[in-house]
């Protein structure tokens, strides 16, 4: 009897994400699912007794279930172009969005107003209020890769109260907690914050857990709260206490996202970190967390003012940096605190807004300084006027050794903290964080092959079922008959990135191919332009 399917992947060693041992063994898919998987000791599925329209050989290979990045910003950049190469070239079948506190909704009042430059430098004309209607507007323009979404506690926050420095009154706590549970309802997986970024730093603690609380009476919610801690530096110890509490005190499942130590006087507080959340774990507190395979941190060039200039907004904070009183304490605060020069060598900028100051991408700030004459700090100040805000940054300021520490807890995921862009197009511009376009390669290649000399499948499982536990995603992260057919095959042996700092647009190796909802996105290492990608409301 000939059985028949439309994708075959034959003699591959098969990595079934949960952890176990691999085998050699064939994989069929129909449709958007995976059919049946026939171990090779059984004789796998010879060819005939199966009919299947198209074969992949994977002859020493290995084949994953697809990767889930647990940490994407690809909000806007998928509605500008819905490809995903970079992310897809990875390996990665699904991304988890809305996280530092930044969702695409809810989207209106004084978070629409502070967004509307991202919209329009993207070209994107549409506007919306609701997830309910940005998964229609994303919906219509077909995607390469899976999305879920986390609810930005920023975007609560700022359309509630704008981006004033105070506590809330009973009233505004009661509409967000409405507006959360509205998300929540119309997909959202659960809740992130972006504590050092305005306005989530205005919020106390009590704040979050009342939100937490929110999601926990919600029987149908994820209860997942990813948090961007107040601190990664110099309150890191601090920052991951509260982080553990609001778990204990919320009785919700904790994510930290993208831990690190910021600061070279700060890298000897990774193990009381690390053992603040194992002790917390042990408590029965769920904690896991997740991180990128780089030393270099990237975010808006701002960041390095002080808190108080963010306040009331954009507007209110370019008033500031051009009034020359205030601009002048905040000179005096940035001076106080920078020690010597290899500060400003530390800080690269990644994109601009004006075509007139596009030559600074991919310097850093002292060499821009001493080619414009002038002090790196009153460089600074005046490009954030110049490009009203609109200026990212790469910050190397994290340490090798503890990333690999980190790197190898078996708690940690894979995010790669970047908005999924393609090689061409709207989204290819400026000189972004390679780890857009590297981080899943790199970390199987130079630390789950070279450095750290773990265990495969290990490796895999924590960019697998590993998220799709922690972050409640259906049916994905698993290789088994009825799981949705999200597929990545790979060279172990060759696996590695490819893109630099200088050349961030670069594909990376040893992907061979990546199939999103039985559908092949990459084949043979090329993007095919397929777009069979969905969103996933609450995981599913």
């Amino acid at each position: 009897m000939r059985t028949a399917c439309d994708l075959l992947i034959r003699n591959g060693t098969v990595c079934d994400g949960t952890g176990a041992e691999p085998v050699c063994a064939d994989i069929l898919i129909t449709g958007d699912r995976i059919s049946g998987i026939v171990p090779r000791q059984d004789g796998g599925a010879s060819p005939g007794s199966i009919r299947a329209g198209r074969t992949i050989d994977a002859q020493d290979l290995m084949v994953a279930p697809g990767f889930i990045d647990v940490h994407g910003h690809s909000e806007f950049t998928l509605l500008a172009d819905p490809r995903a190469e970079g992310k897809l070239c990875q390996g990665i079948t699904t991304e988890i969005n809305g996280n530092c506190g930044l969702s695409a909704a809810p989207l209106f009042g004084a978070v629409m107003e502070r967004r509307r430059s991202d919209l329009d430098d993207y070209g994107i004309e549409e506007r919306w209020s609701s997830f309910e209607e940005y998964f229609a507007l994303l919906g219509n323009r077909t995607i390469g890769l899976n999305v879920c979404t986390l609810t930005g506690h920023g975007n609560l926050r700022g359309c509630v109260t704008g981006y004033d420095d105070r506590g809330l009154s009973p009233e505004e706590l009661r509409q967000m907690g409405m507006l959360l549970r509205q998300t929540v309802r119309e997909g959202s997986i659960g809740l992130s914050t972006g504590l050092i970024y305005p306005p989530g730093m205005y919020a106390d603690r009590q704040e979050l857990i009342d939100l937490c609380t929110v999601l926990m009476k919600d029987g149908s919610s994820p209860c997942v709260y990813a948090t961007h801690m107040r601190s990664e530096g110099d309150r890191l110890i601090e920052a991951v206490r509260e982080t553990v509490d609001i778990g204990r005190r919320a009785g919700i499942a904790v994510h930290i996202s993208h831990l690190k130590t910021s600061g070279e006087r700060n890298w000897h507080k990774l193990s009381e970190a690390l053992s603040l959340i194992e002790a917390a774990q042990a408590e029965g507190i769920r904690v896991t967390c997740d991180r990128y395979p780089y030393t270099a941190a990237s975010t808006d060039l701002d960041t390095v003012l002080p808190s108080w200039t963010y306040e009331g907004g954009t507007e209110d904070e370019l008033r500031r940096l051009r009034d020359p009183e205030a601009r002048g304490k905040i000179k005096a605060e940035i001076q106080s605190r920078v020690t010597d020069t290899t500060y400003w060598e530390r800080i690269v900028i990644t994109s601009v807004a004006s075509e007139k100051n596009r030559w600074m991408e991919g310097k850093d700030l002292l060499r821009i300084a001493r080619e414009e004459r002038c002090e790196p700090v009153d460089l600074l100040l005046g490009i954030l006027v110049e490009e009203t805000l609109r200026v990212g940054a790469v910050f190397f300021t994290m340490s090798e050794e503890n990333l690999r520490t980190i790197l190898s807890r078996s708690y940690v995921m894979l995010g790669t903290d970047s908005s999924a862009r393609s090689f061409g197009g709207p989204t290819c511009k400026g000189k972004p964080h390679p780890r857009g376009f590297g981080t899943f390669p790199r970390f199987l290649g130079r630390y789950v092959r070279r450095d750290l000399a773990s265990d495969m499948s290990e490796a895999v499982r924590r960019m697998t079922s590993l998220p799709a536990r922690t972050f409640g995603i259906v049916g994905r992260g698993v290789l088994r008959a009825g799981a949705y057919a999200d597929v990545t095959i790979f060279d172990p042996r060759a696996v590695c990135d490819r893109a630099t700092y200088a050349e961030p647009f670069t594909r990376p190796d040893g992907i061979h191919f990546v199939i999103v909802n039985g559908v092949p996105a990459v084949w043979e290492g090329e993007c095919t332009g397929s777009r069979a990608g969905r969103i996933l409301r609450n995981g599913r």
